[in-house]
Order: C-alpha cells, then sequence, then structure tokens
C-alpha cells in the first residue's frame, strides 16, 4: 500500500472571458482579492475559436489568461469554480454573462479546468463541479487531447502555458517543493 501524502500546491490558473474590456481591471481587481497577486497575464484578445459565447455575451468576447502567484492546494479547486461562478453573477445583465471565468491549476504534469458540466472523461469533485485533464506535459511541451477546447489547443495558449509552468517550476524551487 502507497503512503498517503499531500498534495503538492498547484498554480492557480483562470481563463477569463469579458464581453467588454473595461471589465477586465475589475474583474481582476475582484480576483487578486480572493487568490492574491497576479504572476503573470497575457494579452486581452478577440476570442474567435468558437461562437458559443457570442449570443450571451452579445458580440464576440475577449479573452485573457492570468496565472497567480499564490499556490493554492488542488482540494480547493471546486471552491474556486464555485466562487468564481458567485462572481460571473455579479457581472449578469438580464441574466446574460458579461464576463466568464474558467478556473484551472497547472503543475509539472498538465493542466487541469473545473467545470460544471459532466462529461465521460471529467471527474466530479464536490458539490455539482467536475475536474478534467486539459492539458498533459509531455516531451518539453503541452499537449491537448480529444477534448481539450479549441483555444487551449492552439500553438500560442500551449507555448504560454509552457512559460506559466517554468515560473511554477522555480516558484517550486525557491519554495523547496522541488528537487533540482
Amino acid at each position: 500500500m502507497g503512503r498517503l501524502l499531500s498534495f503538492t500546491p498547484r498554480s492557480l490558473i483562470m481563463g477569463v472571458l469579458v464581453k467588454d474590456p473595461a471589465l477586465l481591471e475589475p474583474v481582476v481587481s475582484r480576483l487578486e482579492t480572493h487568490y492574491g497577486p497576479v504572476l503573470n497575464q497575457s494579452a486581452l484578445t478577440l476570442f474567435t475559436y468558437t461562437d458559443y459565447y457570442d449570443r450571451e455575451m452579445g458580440s464576440k468576447p475577449y479573452r485573457c489568461y492570468l496565472q497567480f502567484k499564490t499556490l493554492v492546494d488542488p482540494a480547493r479547486l471546486s471552491a474556486i469554480k464555485r466562487e468564481t461562478n458567485e462572481l460571473e453573477d455579479l457581472y449578469r445583465v438580464d441574466a446574460k454573462r458579461e464576463v466568464n471565468l474558467d478556473p484551472g491549476l497547472l503543475c509539472l504534469e498538465n493542466l487541469i479546468l473545473a467545470t460544471t458540466k459532466n462529461r465521460s472523461h471529467r471527474i466530479p469533485l464536490s458539490d455539482g463541479i467536475y475536474a478534467e485533464v486539459t492539458l498533459h506535459y509531455e516531451n518539453h511541451a503541452f499537449h491537448g487531447l480529444k477534448w481539450t477546447y479549441a483555444d487551449y489547443q492552439s500553438e500560442g495558449v500551449r507555448t504560454l502555458f509552457e512559460q506559466f509552468r517554468d515560473d511554477y517550476r522555480q516558484q517550486l524551487k525557491q519554495e523547496g517543493g522541488l528537487c533540482t
């Protein structure tokens, strides 16, 4: 029988979609109140990978990705997703979201996203929240799986997460959580 060990803290990642670029600053500020300072933030770009959000948001939304400096216990992923759902609700207008938040946990091996939608490849966590491995790290690069969303499959986003992974690796070394 294996020994039970504590989880290694993970890097909290947040995919952020906003209807209006002016919403980004107040949303990031609220996220920092909950999760600490942002370590890295990608550029805000028009989200053109799918039209899934267009109707609800009234047009093509804008996307960026955040990496938070404070590492988190992976057991908190379900709670974080519930918290971000509550934050999305603060930005609803006529029952439509103007902000969409996709929290995930990045580690050296993969990127796991949280969701409220069950599918055959998703694992129930708690309180209606599921997790999926969205990217896996192999041969010095992140790779998608057959269910990975198109934006996360893109070379630019995978490269971004490889940079986030490098920063996470440095954090683990500095905090004594990674042998060199």
